[in-house]
């Protein structure tokens, strides 16, 4: 019998708010700043009257010359921080629309940390005998975080007592994900920051013979690596999959495939981790991942989906 999919929702925190969505746009609050931006799933009306959505300092638009931010001073907002999930992130719009953060992961980063939190409590009591109580470097969970961005699920790791390294075709977005690791006070944690294409840097840690307790990815549809290596989620997912299932320790802790634009079903991901819950047992979650508005009605935005897989 199949399981039936889960919404994990996030909601407002103080310093990240969605105000509002409808007409294909979503209102949101960084810290103190308000921006506007497209959002294709917000296929229903909006609720705040106009004159709140005029309140946005930034507000992202596409047309037949380009896509570019507006901002309503004139002059552009840089980059802040604010406090998320447990983590401080910086801020900044980039020609994307993107902002350097996507807070419906927050429900995916706290469930990684729980299981990285209960393993290396479990280990701790394993081996105390032998570790006086510690956990040592041979002993540590380790985590690979492939199309990392900007970090998020790898801090959420490290801050759980994880080692992990983390995999991104961006020089810009692994600059990104230090700066955010310095803010968060994780400068310190064990994490290896390596701008390289996924599927290259997956096939030589097969050759080296490399092994991970959890392995954590957020594919896009399209993309290229650092030397220009195109990626194609069509054509390059299944492979890239199988090749990490052959990095996974003989007991793994777990795997865990986001998708944000690809257009694939949960499902999709599900049938490619079954093969994990016949080899290792456990179970395999799927679902949705949503942002719930602050309004009295508290809707859901769609803006993902995931599956998961854990022992």
């Amino acid at each position: 019998m199949h399981k039936p999919s889960n919404i994990l929702t996030v909601s407002s925190e103080p310093q990240y708010e969605l105000l509002d969505s409808g007409g294909g746009e979503k209102l949101e609050r960084f810290g103190t700043h308000v921006l506007s931006r497209p959002d294709p799933q917000a296929l229903w009306p909006k609720l705040l009257p106009e004159s709140e959505w005029k309140k946005a300092e930034a507000y992202f638009t596409r047309n037949d010359s380009g896509a570019e931010w507006t901002y309503v001073q004139g002059k552009p907002l840089e980059k802040w921080s604010i406090d998320f999930g447990g983590l401080k992130m910086w801020i900044k719009p980039t020609a994307f629309k993107h902002t350097g953060l996507f807070p419906e992961r927050a429900s995916n980063w706290k469930w990684m940390g729980e299981k990285i939190k209960n393993e290396v409590l479990h280990l701790t009591h394993k081996n105390s005998a032998a570790t006086e109580g510690v956990v040592g470097e041979e002993q540590g969970i380790e985590v690979l975080n492939l199309f990392g961005y900007t970090g998020g699920a790898s801090l959420a790791c490290a801050q759980a007592g994880a080692k992990v390294v983390h995999i991104d075709g961006s020089k810009a977005a692994v600059t990104w994900a230090r700066e955010n690791a310095e803010l968060s006070g994780l400068a310190d944690k064990p994490i290896r920051w390596i701008v390289e294409d996924a599927r290259a840097f997956v096939e030589r840690e097969i050759r080296r013979g490399r092994t991970y307790d959890a392995i954590v990815m957020d594919p896009p549809a399209f993309g290229h690596g650092p030397e220009s290596e195109l990626w194609k989620i069509e054509e390059h997912f299944l492979a890239l999959i199988e090749n990490c299932k052959k990095l996974l320790k003989p007991e793994p802790l777990f795997f865990l495939i986001n998708g944000y634009s690809a257009g694939y079903s949960a499902i999709a991901y599900e049938n490619n981790l079954l093969s994990l819950q016949k080899q290792y047992g456990g179970q395999i979650e799927i679902g949705e991942l949503t942002l719930q508005e602050s309004g009295h009605d508290g809707r859901l935005l769609p803006c993902g989906i995931f599956a998961r897989w854990e022992k």
